[in-house]
Formats: C-alpha cells, structure tokens, sequence
C-alpha cells in the first residue's frame, strides 16, 4: 500500500496538516512513523478523512465518529456497507438537531425583536422563566 506524507494527505483531503494532527490526537486515524519520527498514513485514511468532513459538515461531533470508527475491526476504512450502517445510526441523533433548529427558525425572529437581554422571559433559553430563582440578567451568560 503506499503511504502518504503528511503534506501529500493533508493536500489530498484538502485539510490543513494541523487538522491532521488533530484528529491523529483524538484517536480518528493514525500514522505511521519512519525512522527519521516522520508520519505517514496510507492511503485509505482519505477516506476516514472524508467521512470525518462529512459528519462534521452535518453537526455530527468527533465522539460519535470515533464510536462508529471503533466498530470496525482493525481501524480499517468502512465498506459501503459499514458506512451505510454508519450513517443510519447517526439518523435519530440528526433528526434531533434537525428539530431543534426547526423551532429555533421558528422563533428566532421574536428572541432577537424583543432585545431585552434579560432572559427572563426567553422561550428560548429560559423556558418558563424558570432561571428568575437565579436572579436578574442574563444568567446563562454571566461570569460567575
């Protein structure tokens, strides 16, 4: 199998090389090191790499990629059908966020029409008033 530099990978993916590093840290591909300590990964993490950018892209946040990585054997790239099954477990968890940014749209024009800044009677990040025991002002947002 040839193996990529970490310039050639990250050029290929269209990341940054710091990404790269990134997601070698949080355990989503790995490298392999010469004897001069230079990485190099194979070719397949272009696909790793890609599903990666796809997940994000959809809001899907890094753990969820790497539990769905760790379900393959061996940390080898998914099949078509590993991705498939992938991607259908991550439905209910988009379908959520979906729903969530539905009712945002929905009531976002009268969150930012009040201005008030107090929050205490946010639908939205209050609900029900139910941070008045905390006091005034907008105590999501406070420092301490």
């Amino acid at each position: 199998m040839r193996e990529l530099t970490v310039g050639e990978a990250a050029k290929r993916s269209g990341l940054a090389v710091s990404a790269l590093h990134f997601y070698e840290r949080k355990g989503l591909i790995r490298s392999l090191r010469t004897a001069g300590n230079q990485r190099r990964y194979g070719a397949d993490v272009l696909r790793r790499l890609a599903i990666i950018r796809v997940a994000q892209r959809v809001g899907m946040p890094l753990g969820a990629v790497r539990r769905a990585f760790d379900t393959l054997p061996h940390e080898r790239t998914p099949t078509r059908e590993e991705w498939t099954q992938m991607s259908a477990a991550w439905r209910d968890e988009l379908e959520a966020r979906i729903d969530q940014l539905l009712n945002l749209k929905d009531r976002l024009t009268d969150c930012i029409g009040c201005g008030c800044l107090s929050l205490t009677a946010c639908s939205l990040a209050n609900p029900g008033d139910a941070l008045a025991v905390e006091g005034a002002g907008p105590r999501r947002w406070s420092a301490g």
